[in-house]
């Protein structure tokens, strides 16, 4: 699992699995573990009953917050080594939920990619940033049928002012943009321009405007 939009029902899901004290605890000893711990192993650390462990492992496991695997312990094999234990330890993917949605795994790339770019084939920092942007922005848009769907389906809430166009209810990268406004608005309005382009509208109509909203970017309307 990646950053999850607010809405991303696996994302909600394996965070509620933490809301109980018991398995915030029961996830704490296997992440803290170098290696796949058993439930007896965590109901020992824990002073739990065995069964108790066993269902706080298996709903970490249903929430995608742990994995499993199977391992006889005693290193036997063959004939009288006995059943192969059922380990558990934390899962490799990320789990985000952002109220209200931001996208600072998708700056961070962006801006990795372009330092890259700049540093080994010599582009310009800035025409760097605007081309990585630009293609997040289309990869961001995907299918999606319009520009407006796919705004809000990328959390950036956006809201038709009629005649003024539409503005965007939030900032994806609200914390970057405190301390580098120029830096990141750019970053920004590229990145709408590749929704655009990757939706059919004219990117000419993502226009950089600060004082739109509570985001920098504002879509003018079609001219009527």
């Amino acid at each position: 699992m990646g950053i999850a939009a607010m809405g991303d029902p696996d994302a909600i899901r394996a965070v509620g699995a933490l809301a109980d004290p018991a398995r915030r605890r029961v996830y704490r000893v296997v992440a803290d573990s170098a290696d796949a711990v058993g439930r007896d192993h965590v109901a020992e650390a824990l002073d739990l009953p065995r069964s108790t462990a066993a269902f706080h492992l298996d709903r970490l496991v249903e929430a995608g917050l742990l994995t499993t695997e199977s391992r006889r312990l005693t290193g036997r094999t063959g004939p009288g080594a006995g059943r192969p234990a059922k380990l558990y330890r934390r899962a490799e993917g990320e789990v985000a939920i952002s109220l209200p949605s931001r996208l600072y795994e998708l700056g961070g790339r962006v801006m990795a990619e372009a330092i890259g770019r700049a540093v080994d084939d010599g582009v310009p920092v800035r025409e760097a940033l605007h081309e990585a942007a630009e293609r997040a922005g289309r990869a961001l848009a995907g299918a999606s049928p319009d520009l407006g769907t796919a705004l809000a389906e990328a959390g950036f809430e956006p809201h038709d002012g009629g005649e003024s166009g539409v503005t965007l209810g939030t900032c994806p990268f609200h914390r970057l943009a405190l301390e580098n406004a120029a830096v990141v608005c750019d970053l920004n309005h590229a990145l709408v321009c590749g929704m655009a382009r990757s939706t059919g509208t004219d990117p000419a109509m993502v226009l950089l405007d600060p004082g739109a909203g509570s985001c920098c970017i504002r879509v003018a309307a079609p001219p009527q």
